[in-house]
């Protein structure tokens, strides 16, 4: 049981001393195109109670005055640069760099608050056998704050390897132990939006356990330009990450019933959402019959499919169009 009520972990498998001292951290940015907000993300970098080791920042081939929004901190970062290849060659670019014993994420226009370092670095010396270090997060629409990650994804503290495939309990903006991150080949490079639920999706197949401290200490800003907001691409994309996830090495066989499991449910979810865009008049129709022979699929979503191409009209009676987060959270829905 954990001293800090606070903190949220799986039982240690064996009974560890504390840390002496905190670890040290490296906070990576990918920044593409954030002249306007990488001021204040990097503000909250900076202005930490406990200091990163390094603040390192990927200007991802950015076209915008990147360069003027980076010199006052000239002093204070290292800044690499590359052509636009996306935020997971940008990341793996910046862990490379990275000599913390732990890396940690900060999107260019998000921001931690100032006790974010101090708190994970009290988790890892109270539990020195975790890799994954999180922090609940505010979640903010037009910089009102509309509730938190862990209340619509809450922390996994048991059986976290059947959990992942689930959801991504630990949030997109965990800290990960540099040697575990490396061990696992970092972020997979294909993907554009699941990128950081697969790399610590990998990283817990590989032994990994998570631990949470039960504070938002970081602001994830919704907002409609954002990935998150590409809710049918990023759908798909989760099925092809937990595709992925059948052939892991590290997969056992007691795994795979969750990830049967998940892999059900997820592909009926971009399905229906499929669905919802082509009858709402979003997207082509002339996709639903192919989706209707798509494997992995029951009858019932196979038959709306069916339907959706043969009568949109009957069909957005039994699939309403689901208004997009920033807009749910902001009619007060969590």
């Amino acid at each position: 049981m954990s001293e800090n009520p606070r903190h949220l972990a799986p039982p240690a498998v064996e009974r560890l001393a504390p840390l002496a001292e905190p670890p040290t951290f490296s906070i990576v940015i990918a920044a593409y195109e954030a002249a306007g907000t990488i001021g204040a993300a990097l503000d909250s970098a900076l202005e930490q109670t406990l200091p990163a080791h390094e603040v390192i920042v990927v200007d991802d081939g950015s076209k915008d005055d990147l360069d003027a929004a980076l010199a006052p901190f000239a002093n204070r970062i290292t800044v690499l640069r590359q052509g636009n290849k996306g935020a997971g060659p940008a990341r793996n670019a910046a862990a490379a760099a990275a000599r913390g014993e732990f890396v940690t994420i900060l999107d260019a226009d998000d921001r931690y608050h100032p006790g974010r370092l101090a708190a994970l670095a009290e988790l890892a010396m109270e539990r020195p056998d975790l890799d994954l270090l999180c922090t609940d997060a505010r979640l903010l629409v037009e910089g009102r704050p509309v509730g938190t990650f862990a209340a619509q994804t809450p922390f996994a503290v048991a059986d976290q390897r059947g959990a992942i495939f689930e959801s991504c309990f630990v949030g997109g903006w965990p800290a990960v132990r540099r040697e575990r991150f490396d061990a696992v080949g970092g972020f997979d490079e294909s993907l554009r939006i699941a990128q950081d639920w697969d790399c610590w999706l990998r990283v817990i197949l590989a032994g990994a356990a998570a631990g949470f401290v039960d504070e938002p200490l970081y602001d994830y800003f919704l907002h409609g330009g954002s990935l998150a907001s590409s809710r049918l691409a990023s759908l798909w994309e989760r099925v092809t990450m937990l595709e992925n996830a059948a052939g892991n090495p590290n997969l056992r066989a007691t795994d795979r019933p969750a990830l049967a499991r998940a892999l059900r449910r997820h592909r009926e979810q971009a399905a229906r959402a499929t669905i919802e865009a082509a009858v709402h008049g979003d997207a082509p129709r002339a996709e639903l019959p192919r989706l209707a022979a798509a494997r992995g699929l029951g009858p019932r979503m196979r038959a709306l499919a069916l339907a959706g191409a043969a009568a949109p009209r009957l069909t957005r009676r039994f699939v309403p169009r689901v208004a997009p987060p920033e807009q749910r959270f902001e009619a007060g829905g969590e």
